[in-house]
């Protein structure tokens, strides 16, 4: 095997409340845009109280980024200044493409359990203003690749041959949800120089060493090699996200990303005057 993928950093984020009241992991955030570049923020949650998210994320604006949620478990309500509508549920995923700005909400509605993550991916600044997409996948349109020991469900890029349920057309990221059955490998050529982080939903595993990195860390790995897991006796269940880095200039105010302090003050302005959403 070639050399392996060494860890280069572990989180597990900062316990915040959110939206309207959303209790929620921070995994990373507005710190980490140069590590984790083009990887701006991930939130994690995993909640068995609704009192915990009910409240949700009600209308907000975004421009500059694309927000991707994926849910392991439960349901979320969606709706956007483009007219879409619809439901987030079990296995589903929301890619969202803010680009020159969009409106939505977001609305968890109590389940058995509420699991999964939201991805923000930053735009190249020649695509910070893009019309704003959104993109519905449903469960059956993730290719599962069943190797035995391993699941791989593909949410974007190619793996094993298969395209995942979409590509991205700005950032082209590599997202995998990986399920490792207990005490089995599993490994995965990455790109030199492409940023490689893990989020680990369940279980525990070992990274190249003897190590073991249990649920709710992420995991960042360095820039070149293999990047090999063992499971645990208990398995393992974990978010892959690798891309390619953009190295542009980051100004963030809330939900908004852009490259310059004048573009991120001219978006808060066309808020203010009405004149946040393009035509």
């Amino acid at each position: 095997m070639n050399k392996l993928r060494t860890i280069r950093k572990i989180v597990t984020g900062k316990h915040t409340v959110d939206g309207a009241g959303v209790k929620l992991v921070r995994v990373i955030g507005r710190d980490d845009t140069k590590e984790f570049d083009p990887f701006l923020m991930l939130d994690a949650f995993d909640s068995v109280d609704p009192d915990d998210y009910i409240k949700g994320f009600p209308w907000h604006p975004h421009r500059g980024i694309e927000t991707i949620t994926y849910l392991i478990q439960g349901e979320i309500e969606h709706g956007d200044s483009l007219g879409n509508t619809g439901r987030i549920l079990t296995g589903e995923c929301q890619w969202m493409t803010a680009g020159a700005g969009i409106l939505h909400q977001e609305m968890p509605k109590a389940s058995e359990r509420m699991l999964g993550v939201q991805l923000w991916l930053n735009l190249p600044a020649k695509d910070k203003m893009v019309p704003p997409k959104y993109h519905g996948i449903r469960k059956e349109d993730i290719p599962v690749i069943d190797e035995g020991d391993r699941q791989i469900h593909i949410l974007s890029g190619i793996y094993g041959g298969k395209t995942g349920a979409m590509e991205g057309e700005y950032c082209k990221p590599l997202l995998l949800d990986v399920e490792v059955r207990a005490g089995a490998e599993w490994s995965l050529a990455i790109a030199a120089n492409a940023t490689l982080f893990i989020y680990i939903f369940q279980g525990a595993g070992t990274f190249g060493s003897d190590r073991l990195i249990p649920a709710k860390h992420a995991v960042l790995f360095d820039e070149t090699g293999t990047f090999l897991v063992r499971a645990s006796n208990e398995g393992i269940r974990f978010f892959l996200m690798a891309g390619e880095m953009l190295q542009e200039p980051i100004a963030w105010g809330g939900p908004i990303v852009m490259n310059t302090r004048e573009e991120l003050q001219l978006a808060f302005r066309e808020l203010e005057e009405g004149k946040f959403i393009k035509s």
